[in-house]
């Protein structure tokens, strides 16, 4: 059963590898400071490969000040539902060059891996949706609509703005959101549930200039110091989460253990973990607080004096379950109320996004779940996700009556985000054809 959509991905499977390796080539940071126009540089050509894999329609959707996305369809036998498939074509900036082993966007392959930015976040996303249609050469069972963002790396920040503009394009029964990942190379998953995530920024002053360290130290407080200090309460001596009032949850362990956690993760042989609870509970279901920079001299420009001012911003992922605004007001309390010393503090909100669970019953789960385990040859695991897709929200509120599903042929070992970012080459392809499977599945 099935075996005319394995042959017809196995026979289309090295062009679809050449078409993410085309996409791949091109870098579409959406994060300002970049070059804007290579992100519509990158929605032209998926607006491109719609085209070739017959979709019909196929154009650049826009909104004023933000970056394009793509959008094809193709219409649905009569009585059979619409399944809106979304993956986003920009990519994270990929950091100092010498952080990568190869060129983050040259694609090379090393191990049945494909490695460089945008490999499995998310452009092979793009390619998973468009394989599975081109199976079909074209015709699937079901109406299918094909949405390509092209800013989720920076917050989806004008996606409120597209779905109010093109509400009834986007319309469907199902929505497939591949952005997520597996359990592990070998085990496919569904994600029901994220954290959601907010920010701030932190700003500290102590003088009204930087003063000589020597004459005034020992007597005044330098701003960085009282920075540091401040940063420290966000956790206690386990590594908790030390703001009051946020929602906090166990979940079951699963088969996860710290030796693969450590693994997936890179940690250094002498890094303890933080914080207690499971494993996935830690990264699942509880907060966690990050600071993700601050800004101060760098060490070759330090001279002898005493800061004034310094500031970092903090991030907050949220476990489901949690209010975004009403934790963003307990960090930024618990950040002003720890400030030693008199120093003056400003806290600026900065994002928010709320945490999802997912309903993961119904006629497309059962769909996805069989077409996983024929794909995979596995049963297909149910996660969370400790990151965050804040977007989810504005489907659900959109389309309340949409069944809408996380998937992605990503693993804990991709890097997204990150240097070596990379993509399993064999998970590409099962990925492709479950979602052929599926489709034909929620035909009936």
């Amino acid at each position: 059963m099935h075996e005319d959509l394995a042959s017809a991905v196995d026979r289309l499977f090295p062009e679809l590898r050449s078409d993410l390796e085309h996409l791949i080539r091109i870098p579409s940071v959406s994060a300002s400071g970049f070059d804007p126009g290579e992100v519509r540089r990158s929605a032209h050509a998926i607006v491109e490969l719609m085209r070739d894999a017959g979709l019909s329609g196929a154009r650049l959707l826009e909104i004023e000040g933000a970056h394009p996305a793509a959008f094809g369809e193709i219409p649905g036998p009569e009585g059979a539902p619409t399944v809106l498939l979304y993956a986003h074509h920009d990519v994270q900036p990929p950091g100092p060059a010498d952080i990568w082993t190869t060129p983050a966007f040259e694609p090379r392959e090393r191990n049945g891996r494909l490695y460089a930015r945008g490999s499995s976040d998310d452009k092979a996303g793009v390619l998973v949706h468009l394989g599975a249609i081109r199976a079909f050469e074209a015709r699937p069972p079901v109406g299918v609509k094909v949405f390509v963002e092209g800013e989720e790396e920076i917050g989806s920040l004008h996606l409120d703005r597209y779905i109010a503009e093109y509400r009834d394009l986007l319309a469907a029964d199902v929505i497939v959101i591949a952005d997520s990942e597996n359990w592990r190379v070998g085990t496919p998953a569904l994600t029901t549930s994220l954290r959601g995530l907010v920010d701030c920024v932190i700003e500290v002053r102590t003088l009204e200039a930087g003063v000589h360290s020597g004459q005034f130290g020992g007597a005044l407080p330098d701003a960085l110091t009282v920075l540091c200090r401040t940063l420290a309460t966000l956790h206690d001596a386990d590594g908790n989460v030390a703001v009051p009032g946020l929602v906090a949850d166990d979940c079951d362990p699963l088969d996860l253990t710290e030796a693969e956690l450590r693994e997936q993760a890179g940690a250094l042989p002498r890094t303890r973990l933080v914080g207690t609870g499971s494993v996935t509970a830690r990264t699942w279901t509880m907060p966690a607080v990050s600071v993700l920079a601050i800004d101060a001299p760098p060490v070759h420009e330090a001279i002898n004096q005493l800061l004034p001012s310094a500031r970092a911003k903090v991030s907050m992922r949220l476990a489901p379950g949690d209010d975004p605004k009403r934790a963003l007001d307990a960090l930024a309390a618990h950040l002003e109320a720890n400030v030693p010393w008199g120093a003056e503090v400003t806290v600026t909100p900065g994002a928010a996004g709320h945490p999802i669970a997912l309903d993961a019953t119904g006629p497309a789960y059962d769909a996805f779940r069989e077409a996983f385990g024929i794909a995979w040859g596995v049963d297909t695991m149910e996660i969370g996700v400790g990151g965050s897709i804040p977007f989810v929200a504005e489907f659900q509120v959109a389309y309340p009556d949409a069944a809408i599903l996380l998937t992605g042929v990503a693993d804990p070992t991709s890097r997204a985000h990150g240097p070596d970012e990379s993509l399993d080459l064999s998970e590409f392809r099962r990925g492709i054809l479950a979602e052929a499977i599926a489709l034909r599945l929620l035909a009936g």
